[in-house]
C-alpha cells in the first residue's frame, strides 16, 4: 500500500459513524449488509449512510454490489489488512514484535 492509499483510508476511518459503519460490516463478513439492515442497526437516516458509505467506497475500505433489486455492501478485508500492514510493516525494526506489558498491569 501506498502511502497515498494510506492517508485515505485513515482519513475515512477517522469519523465516528463512518468507524461504526465499517466495524458493522466488519462484524457482517463475508455477507455483508444492505443499506437498510445497516440504516436500522446503527439507527441513522438512510441519506446520512449514503454520504458515508460513498466515502467509504472511494477510500477503498468498502465494496458494493447488486443482488437482484438491493444493494450489498460488504467491507475489503484485502484493504483493511493492506491498511494493517503498512501500519505495521516497521514494527520492531523488522524482528519478531515482544508483548509488552502495561506499567502496573498484572494480567498483561
Amino acid at each position: 500500500m501506498e502511502e497515498k492509499a494510506a492517508v485515505a483510508s485513515l482519513a475515512a476511518l477517522a469519523q465516528g459513524m463512518r468507524l461504526r459503519v465499517f466495524r458493522a460490516l466488519i462484524g457482517a463478513a463475508p455477507k455483508g449488509m444492505t443499506p437498510g439492515e445497516l440504516s436500522a442497526m446503527l439507527d441513522v437516516p438512510g441519506s446520512t449512510l449514503s454520504f458515508h458509505l460513498k466515502e467509504l467506497m472511494h477510500a477503498g475500505l468498502v465494496t458494493q454490489e447488486r443482488e437482484g433489486r438491493n444493494l450489498i455492501y460488504r467491507p475489503s478485508i484485502e484493504q483493511m489488512n493492506a491498511l494493517l500492514d503498512y501500519l505495521t510493516a516497521h514494527c520492531c525494526q523488522g524482528a519478531a514484535c515482544e508483548l509488552v506489558s502495561a506499567p502496573g498491569c498484572t494480567t498483561c
